[in-house]
């Protein structure tokens, strides 16, 4: 299994900020927003991390060469800011033949589990693991995506950005996926409000394709930073 982290975006919702540098490259407890996710990911079983860079990749590059913590470190060029499902897609050649785990280079979380995330997508073989997490706030639903069980921890519907969230369990970005998820791409529909596609419709086609998509608690909380005052909140909220 491979660690896949995406970090292409321009983040255009970032301001002025986003002029200067790749957002991810924000520091935020410390260290750059980026390498919560690098340190999570060298801490896991994965054999080799691949970043999806675009927008002011040299930064990334520069900062992170070619390993992490003794993981080895490749970079993929997203030429078109096209949205996270494009991104997935410009690392199939990188990814190879290996199942991976899907992370973003713009996100903190608190108690992360993704080593036992892991060790349950081993054991019990689902075709994909969504990292998810009950919320009491509904409008942090309305910013990520909701998902509804058919039964239990099987998924069965997701909905990107809610306008009214009728569940507290919010999706992530923190997903292991196999191989086989790339064959859902091209099936995969544009949204019409944002012009790209989106990662819960690739995983609903996955769903409606017969294919077994489980969920699990990823963290205790978290927080994605797309606007200049959430670097204050996490700052609050991950102290």
């Amino acid at each position: 299994m491979k660690a896949l982290i995406l970090a292409g975006g321009e983040g255009k919702r970032f301001g002025d900020l986003s002029k200067i540098t790749n957002k991810c490259m924000t520091i935020i407890k410390g260290k750059p927003l980026i390498e919560h996710s690098l340190d999570l990911a060298a801490a896991s079983t994965v054999s080799e991390i691949i970043v999806v860079v675009g927008h002011k990749a040299d930064g990334i590059i520069a900062s992170y060469k070619n390993q992490h913590k003794g993981k080895p470190l490749k970079y993929v060029f997203q030429s078109e800011r096209r949205g996270l499902v494009h991104a997935i897609e410009c690392a199939q050649k990188a990814v190879g033949k290996e199942d991976f785990m899907l992370m973003l280079g713009d996100e903190l979380m608190k108690n992360p589990k993704h080593g036992e995330m892991i060790k349950k997508y081993n054991k019990e073989k689902p075709f994909g693991i969504c990292g998810v997490m009950k919320v009491k706030d509904l409008n942090l639903i309305r910013k990520n995506y909701s998902v509804f069980h058919a039964k239990e921890d099987i998924i069965g519907a997701l909905v990107e950005k809610p306008e009214k969230p009728i569940t507290n369990i919010m999706g992530t970005g923190n997903c292991i996926f196999k191989n086989a998820i790339f064959s859902y791409i091209p099936q995969t529909p544009v949204n019409p409000k944002r012009g790209e596609k989106e990662l819960p419709s690739l995983i609903q086609c996955a769903i409606n394709g017969g294919q077994l998509i489980k969920s699990f608690p990823i963290c205790s909380s978290y927080i994605n930073v797309n606007f200049k005052e959430d670097i204050k909140k996490a700052e609050m909220r991950f102290h």
